[in-house]
């Protein structure tokens, strides 16, 4: 018999810009379908439009998997911390977190703690299921990346 099973997933980055530049991008919620190559549309269900309690409905697209993921904001820390709680097809828990390399550096790392259901495959399904979020992860942080190559003046 399968069961849900829970996956831990993390990709990191390190973008070429200060902290502070790298956290009012991604503090704009709004943005992040701009370079998350797997959300399409975000629906705000709260008033707030970012900070702890901002709710969230993210249209998300995985190869042939399309599914609305609901979002709580649950921590805010600027400019190192945001956290979320998922709910939907798959649930558990998320966070961005930024640290100061030095004045011009920031390393970015996104953490996941996700549930699968049984439905989709147990043990097997969430393996696979976390191999390919970390690639297409990856792949959004090298475009979020991207957006402050193309701001540096040159």
């Amino acid at each position: 018999m399968l069961t849900a099973v829970t996956a831990s997933i993390e990709v990191e980055q390190v973008i070429a810009a200060p902290i502070q530049a790298v956290w009012d991008d991604i503090a704009r919620l709004e943005t992040h379908v701009e370079w998350m190559a797997d959300a399409e549309r975000i629906t705000f269900l709260s008033d707030r439009r970012n900070g702890a309690g901002t709710r969230m409905a993210v249209l998300t697209r995985v190869g042939p998997l399309r599914t609305t993921d609901l979002m709580e904001f649950v921590a805010w820390e600027p400019p190192h911390r945001m956290a979320i709680r998922h709910e939907g097809l798959v649930t558990g828990t998320g966070e961005f977190v930024l640290s100061e390399i030095d004045e011009s550096t920031t390393r970015f790392r996104w953490s996941e703690r996700l549930t699968f259901p049984a439905y989709l495959g147990g043990a097997l399904g969430a393996r696979v299921g976390a191999r390919v979020l970390a690639a297409v992860w990856r792949r959004n942080l090298r475009r979020l990346a991207e957006r402050f190559r193309d701001r540096a003046p040159g």
